[in-house]
């Protein structure tokens, strides 16, 4: 399993615009082989930032889905970010 997680710094201004452009994407990945959960959400504490996390099934599904990156217009609107991807040997839940 692939985690992916961190979060974006954008201007407070264009943050929620930018959640806004991220809707289809977030769609697209939720529907893509191998992806067990993606979320682009809001920090509650933080008006410019974006938080960040993906679970996947593997590497290869997270590299089939991410062939692009982020759009043109979303890179521009980045003021900064701390993203990181990590492989998973196991889990438990919490629940």
């Amino acid at each position: 399993m692939v985690i992916v997680a961190g979060h974006l710094v954008v201007d407070p201004q264009q943050r929620e615009r930018y959640l806004a452009d991220c809707v289809g994407i977030i769609e697209l990945a939720r529907r893509a082989p191998g992806c067990l959960d993606f979320a682009i959400s809001a920090d509650l504490v933080d008006v410019g930032r974006i938080n960040v996390f993906e679970r996947w099934e593997s590497q290869t599904a997270v590299e089939a889905f991410r062939s692009s990156g982020p759009s043109d217009t979303q890179r521009a609107a980045m003021l900064g970010a701390s993203v990181a991807e990590y492989d998973v040997a196991d889990a438990r839940s919490l629940t």
